[in-house]
């Protein structure tokens, strides 16, 4: 059978549109055994077309003036690598009412304007594909998608950001935060400004994504409460060592009923669990459900060449399903309401500072009792006249927790500021909570 060539543009040619680019020429063959289709780079759009780049394309491929890309008639799929939201949202939308399939690696945008995307992608009748917005070269939108869409998958837990991962990795080999986080940067894991990646953010769009495709309902950015690792020291790392748990950044999305929770936050996950074992700047994301108990994926979540290989792998997809695959519907089937604030339970770790004298732990009790807060284990740090206690607690609700800290940061005996992170225990999901 004689091979079909697919014209195919790329809007962005940096490090990752560079990556993709070479992979399509170096795995021309493979593609075409597998498909019987030769995708072939005709158009990219740059914003300097006489920029030096790694990976050069033939002459006439780099162009400034996106129109040369969406009023080619014979281009069939376009992968978006530019990254933002503008104007990389208005080239997308303009490409999928115009009948054009898209895949895009754009976490941002998949998250904050997913909706029009999807609405444009059904009115053009095509595809718009996502895998490389979350985990990178780890497929588990496809996974959900396809593998688990009649699972019901009711919780999702991720370690989906590599940077912060590599940070607390770092932190946990007695790094202080700083270098750690300077040492991310020399390695080109961080960015100069890293705020995205250590403030939670890039982890926050990742998670209202998976959450929305999981439970199959539209998760708005906003939804998601974050909170990033800048606050997070080595006493945080020392406390999680001794109580036999690792201190990670967690994306989680649950469901409630018919609501939901999503949240991003460094958490303390006992050592047994999955994804505890995560190390360095890999990725992994652990989908709960009914008919499967657990499965966990993980992999390389960051990097130009692991990014470039789930966009391929979703070019691919789009040129071997058009017309048929399943995947050019929104994936949002139905309508469900967040879960009001601090209703959700958890196992808590709480740092308290107080006055190292007769009756006040008494006192710590009685105020965590009278917010249905249990202690499950309690380890006592004595200090020079105060002690440190690192208290984990049985599943209680986050606002009770919360209220319960707001009591004993006013006890005369408190110093410092008492503070709480939920803890992820390793025993599934029929007995979650400390044991």
């Amino acid at each position: 059978m004689a091979s079909v060539d697919v014209p195919v543009a790329l809007l962005g040619y940096g490090t990752v549109g560079a990556a993709v680019h070479r992979l399509l020429e170096e795995s021309a063959d493979e593609i075409e055994r597998a498909t019987g289709h030769r995708l072939r780079v005709t158009r990219a759009l740059v914003r300097d077309t006489s920029k030096d780049r790694g990976f050069s394309p033939e002459p006439g491929v780099l162009s400034d003036d996106f129109a040369t890309i969406r009023d080619d008639p014979a281009i069939q799929v376009v992968a978006e690598v530019m990254g933002g939201v503008d104007p990389a949202g208005d080239y997308v939308l303009e490409l999928l009412r115009a009948g054009r399939p898209v895949v895009t690696a754009n976490k941002q945008l998949v998250a904050r304007r997913g909706a029009e995307l999807f609405e444009a992608a059904a009115a053009g009748g095509v595809q718009l594909r996502f895998e490389a917005s979350v985990c990178a070269a780890i497929p588990v939108i496809k996974v959900l998608r396809e593998s688990l869409v009649v699972t019901n998958v009711h919780r999702v837990l991720g370690i989906v950001n590599g940077t912060t991962n590599l940070i607390l990795s770092a932190m946990e080999g007695g790094r202080p935060y700083g270098e750690a986080l300077a040492e991310a940067q020399r390695l080109g894991f961080a960015e100069a400004d890293p705020t995205e990646d250590v403030a939670g953010i890039d982890a926050a769009a990742k998670t209202a994504i998976l959450a929305t495709v999981a439970f199959g309902t539209r998760v708005p950015l906003d939804w998601v409460d974050v909170e990033g690792i800048e606050h997070v020291t080595l006493d945080h790392v020392v406390a999680a060592r001794a109580l036999d748990m690792h201190l990670k950044l967690i994306g989680r999305a649950t469901l409630v009923g018919d609501r939901v929770d999503v949240r991003v936050g460094p958490a303390f996950v006992d050592r047994h669990h999955p994804l505890a074992a995560v190390e360095g700047a890999f990725n992994a994301v652990m989908l709960q459900g009914d008919a499967i108990r657990e499965i966990t994926l993980e992999g390389p979540g960051a990097g130009g060449i692991e990014t470039a290989s789930a966009v391929v792998a979703d070019m691919v997809s789009v040129v071997g399903t058009t017309g048929t695959g399943f995947l050019q519907n929104d994936p949002v089937w139905r309508k469900l309401e967040r879960l009001p604030a601090g209703d959700l339970t958890s196992p808590f770790y709480l740092r308290l500072e107080v006055d190292d004298r007769a009756g006040v732990l008494a006192r710590i009790a009685h105020e965590l009792a009278a917010e249905g807060v249990s202690v499950a284990r309690l380890v006592q740090q004595p200090g020079d006249g105060h002690a440190v206690l690192h208290v984990v607690t049985h599943e209680a609700p986050a606002g009770r927790v919360e209220a319960a800290l707001t009591a004993i940061r006013a006890l005369p005996e408190s110093r410092g500021e008492a503070s709480a992170l939920p803890v992820v225990s390793d025993r599934g999901v029929e007995e979650l909570g400390w044991t």
